[in-house]
């Protein structure tokens, strides 16, 4: 089952680098890739080890975070189906400079980095898609920079819930975010304290921007909330 979902979400998926692949290179991933499911709360790698394999995310979500000052964690970035996750320190042949953690029950595919660079090398249009998923990882790693330093802890909540829309998208109902992070998830990926997460989502709710059921989040107005974002 898990060859299955690896083979249609990483190398059959249209949006994937490996879509142009010849069937004879797409055979080579998939004879050297390995499986593995993780629960929630489970460490798929940490900061300081070195990688040696490309790891996609074939289901689940995943939280990429750095450590700070006293222990805080800081979300760097959030991983859906389909995507790779700690690829940077595999390309630059360094450690992990953050960590992966499954927010939800995950399946993490692994492809000895010795027969991708084997594929890369021999072709010139998989090197440039990935050179354009780190270009376009590294536009948004800066967007972000900017507006967790420089934006009020209003508009740095409102950005965090339109970055989880993006990258998540929504239930069935169109409103409800099909992400349901812990309040201290939100706090670390909005560059806030925990308090004031809970205080400045409880404050959309009274605006009747947001709804809140446990850790599910309704949009209710869209539009408000990327004004919010858009004033900082």
């Amino acid at each position: 089952m898990y060859n299955d979902k690896f083979y249609l979400e990483i190398l059959k998926n249209k949006n994937s680098v490996f879509s142009d692949l010849s069937d004879t290179d797409k055979e080579t991933l998939f004879n050297h890739h390995s499986c593995n499911r993780y629960k929630k709360g489970e460490i798929i790698f940490k900061e300081g080890n070195r990688p040696t394999a490309l790891i996609c995310l074939v289901e689940g979500k995943v939280k990429i975070f750095k450590e700070g000052v006293g222990g805080r964690e800081q979300i760097v970035r959030l991983a859906r189906p389909g995507g790779f996750i700690g690829y940077r320190a595999l390309f630059a042949k360094e450690n992990y400079l953050a960590s992966a953690i499954a927010i939800e029950e995950s399946i993490v595919c692994s492809i000895d980095k010795e027969d991708l660079y084997h594929i890369m090398e021999n072709n010139v249009q998989i090197c440039l898609k990935i050179l354009q998923m780190t270009a376009t990882e590294l536009g948004m790693s800066n967007t972000r920079t900017v507006s967790l330093t420089q934006k009020h802890i209003r508009g740095r909540l409102a950005e965090s819930l339109l970055f989880l829309i993006e990258t998540y998208s929504f239930e069935d109902d169109n409103s409800t975010i099909k992400a349901y992070l812990s309040r201290e998830d939100i706090a670390n990926l909005s560059n806030m304290t925990t308090s004031n997460a809970i205080r400045t989502l409880s404050t959309f709710a009274g605006e009747k921007v947001i709804s809140l059921d446990g850790r599910r989040i309704k949009i209710l107005n869209l539009s408000k909330l990327r004004k919010i974002s858009e004033l900082g």
